[in-house]
């Protein structure tokens, strides 16, 4: 890593030249070693494919996969050839991915088996739809056929160059697109990996995915900056967690709530093995619980880091020192912008005062793709932005979340806009209103609630209910819990004031 890389492209030049045998991702599943050297040149293959099907530089190209060598390699590598990499998220429903898509404008998509009932289902709602193209996402081979030299011409990418359109939900069912440049990337991942220490000898076991602005910045970019490696299984597993943190010898591992809750469920126990090279586990993308923190340390010997993240701040806000100044229910102190709060006024608030949280730096996103009026909205003439997150610092600067202004539901990490549900269940023909919310869960942070107005003379039949759910949402954003009530609380507005239903359901 070197201070004069200001592109992930140079970023990756760099790596080939110094370290060109060195692993950069790591496949359980199928033993496939991903090295720095090959990533270099299945970019300028990938970019000489593209060239040949007639798709410019700073394209969108869309990617519906699981993680994989593969996926890190299309990852990277689109953006490092100049490209704008769009995840798609394989838990989104088929109208809401079909949204996405449109909306990105995206000229290709790269799926594979596994998901293509999926994609085509949402395609085929689309009336200008992108190309699509298959790949083996377990076979480290990208367009060996196409030789960069015959193919593309050399492009060179700028720090100013989008390199990410990366979906976030709203309060609203249909997500925002938010446009990161390589500067925002390089930034918060410099910032984690300064945070960490991590070095090319460092390497993580990560199952956050790839269409997760975690597994794409703290679990990819910042070990591909710092010229170390990832371990990136398919999907998490609790029983196998362990073994692959001893046969990759990992030295720290990226983690969420969910994954912390299930690791302490599992049966099976690591307490006989020893770990020396385990330096730390990480913890972000939803708050984690000071009691499952405190268990997780005491049972596993292993120190947690819990952070926090946004989207529009290319996953990197707040995080916990390595030392004894760690708090328990705190993100931690800002990494890599500026933090304060904020009155309804726009006023600065001192310590210890609650308001919104604010947050300013390279970071922060350069907009929200097709909406200035959104973007104007969220940052202010002074750069700073409205996070939507109610909370307050401490005298040594630590900020802790106190609530939300915006009614996302987050479980196990995933962001889950109520409306979208809300919407769903008025389509039952036995709803006449409906209002989802969020309720604590031990294994998710988060599970999902809904309260349900019946229509006259309707019968409530939950399994019915679940059931039409789960083809409406599929089964991740289903309720887990349901309430028949005769009114909801509404504001002077007639808008539902969902964050009184968990108090006033007892929820």
């Amino acid at each position: 890593m070197t201070e004069v890389s200001a592109t992930l492209q140079s970023v990756l030049a760099g790596h080939a030249m110094r370290q060109p045998a060195a692993p950069l991702a790591l496949a359980p599943e199928t033993g496939d070693v991903l090295t720095y050297r090959a990533l270099a040149d299945q970019t300028d293959r990938l970019a000489a494919f593209l060239h040949y099907r007639g798709i410019e530089r700073g394209a969108t190209i869309a990617l519906h996969l699981h993680n994989g060598t593969q996926t890190a390699a299309l990852f990277l590598g689109l953006m490092c050839a100049g490209y704008v990499v769009a995840p798609l998220n394989l838990l989104s429903q088929r109208g809401q991915l079909a949204a996405v898509i449109a909306h990105s404008g995206a000229r290709l998509v790269f799926s594979c088996a596994a998901h293509r009932a999926q994609l085509a289902e949402a395609i085929s709602e689309l009336n200008d739809p992108p190309d699509t193209h298959e790949i083996d996402i377990d076979a480290l081979r990208l367009f060996e056929e196409f030789e960069p030299s015959r193919h593309a011409p050399v492009h060179r990418v700028t720090t100013g160059d989008t390199a990410l359109l990366m979906y976030t939900s709203g309060t609203t069912g249909m997500p925002k697109g938010v446009l990161l440049s390589h500067a925002n990337l390089l930034s918060a991942a410099r910032a984690v990996a300064s945070w960490h220490s991590l070095t090319a000898n460092d390497r993580v076991l990560s199952s956050l995915p790839l269409y997760h602005i975690n597994g794409q910045v703290i679990a990819t970019l910042a070990p591909f900056l710092s010229g170390g490696s990832i371990v990136a299984p398919h999907r998490f597993s609790a029983t196998q967690w362990w073994d692959l943190v001893e046969q990759f010898r990992c030295t720290w591992i990226n983690m969420v709530p969910t994954i912390i809750a299930y690791l302490l469920n599992t049966p099976e126990t690591p307490e006989t093995r020893k770990f020396p090279g385990l330096r730390f586990g990480r913890s972000a993308s939803a708050p984690l619980p000071p009691e499952q923190h405190k268990a997780f340390e005491a049972r596993f010997g292993v120190p947690v880091i819990e952070a926090m993240g946004m989207t529009e701040c290319a996953s990197t806000v707040f995080c916990n020192p390595h030392d004894d100044r760690r708090r328990y229910g705190s993100p931690g102190l800002p990494c890599g912008v500026e933090a304060g709060v904020i009155d309804e006024a726009g006023r600065h608030l001192r310590a210890h005062e609650t308001g919104e949280l604010v947050l300013r730096g390279p970071n922060v996103m350069t907009g929200y793709f097709k909406a200035p009026d959104l973007t104007a909205k969220a940052i202010d003439a002074d750069g700073w932005l409205r996070t939507g997150d109610l909370g307050f610092r401490d005298a040594d600067g630590f900020y802790f979340v106190t609530g939300r202004l915006k009614e996302l539901i987050i479980k196990g990490g995933e962001n889950i806009a109520p409306r979208e549900i809300d919407e769903a269940l008025l389509r039952h023909p036995a709803v006449l209103e409906a209002a989802a919310f969020a309720i604590a869960d031990a294994n998710y942070g988060q599970e999902i609630a809904a309260a349900v107005i019946l229509k006259p003379n309707a019968v409530f039949d939950p399994t019915d209910m679940t059931d039409f759910c789960v083809r409406e949402l599929g089964k991740y954003k289903t309720p887990s819990r349901w309430h028949v009530v005769t009114d909801l609380p509404k504001g002077p507005s007639g808008k539902v004031q969902r964050l009184k239903l968990p108090d006033i359901l007892g929820a």
